[in-house]
């Protein structure tokens, strides 16, 4: 028997004519159940948009976005994970890492507890999109822990995490961290870039003022 040629094109009901005079049957892979399970413990894990786009906030430490980016720098990646007050502006816990793991987020979330100027978590909102490190149950105990509220953005919809990926798009277009060759280079320029954004950059919807002094000015107006 003679193999069917390809790019030779056929009406179904022939090859099934042809598969029938000859025995020939198609081989049908089985779905893995393993991977069903794991996406419906994924799903299970997805919490609704409780931000909805509110990103006109005028309490600081109240609604917080966080999301992870990469940064290219001789030939390797150093990967950025930021929280940031949406009512300021300003970035109140970070961590940059050479691997994409959950520590990454786990240690931002540890400095996000360790920031002096937060007097409480409780009931502060976070919002994610909805990556595997944000479905995690590390991630997910500990925003329990601290009895934060959880958000995450629909499926596909970056705009609805739009305040975070301004940021990373201001410091990509201010950081050279694509000349750096060391880690620890583009740790020690991200590290400089940080403190100049929360204290040095004045930001034209802040009121022309840097995201601290604009959070001191929410907090002294009652925000």
């Amino acid at each position: 028997m003679k193999l069917l040629e390809k790019d030779i094109i056929m009406n179904h009901k022939k090859i099934q004519r042809i598969m029938k005079k000859y025995g020939l049957i198609t081989r049908i892979r089985r779905k893995n159940p393993y991977k069903s399970i794991m996406k419906k413990s994924l799903q299970d894990r997805t919490f609704k948009n409780k931000l909805n786009r509110k990103f006109k906030q005028k309490t600081p430490f109240k609604v917080f976005c966080t999301d992870i980016t990469y940064l290219p720098f001789n030939h390797r990646f150093a990967y950025l994970s930021v929280v940031k007050d949406i009512s300021s502006g300003e970035v109140v816990s970070w961590n940059l890492s050479k691997q994409i793991e959950m520590s990454l987020v786990n240690n931002t979330m540890q400095q996000l507890e360790k920031n002096k100027n937060i007097k409480k978590l409780h009931n502060v909102m976070i919002h994610s999109d909805q990556g595997f490190h944000y479905k995690n149950s590390n991630y997910i105990n500990t925003v329990k822990r601290l009895g934060m509220i959880q958000s995450m953005s629909r499926k596909g919809n970056c705009i609805d995490n739009a305040p975070i990926e301004s940021f990373f798009g201001h410091l990509k277009d201010d950081v050279d961290y694509e000349e750096c060759k060391t880690f620890n280079q583009v740790y020690s320029l991200i590290d400089k870039y940080m403190r100049y954004y929360n204290y040095e950059r004045p930001q034209w919807n802040l009121k022309k003022m840097t995201p601290v002094k604009y959070r001191n000015h929410l907090l002294e107006c009652g925000g």
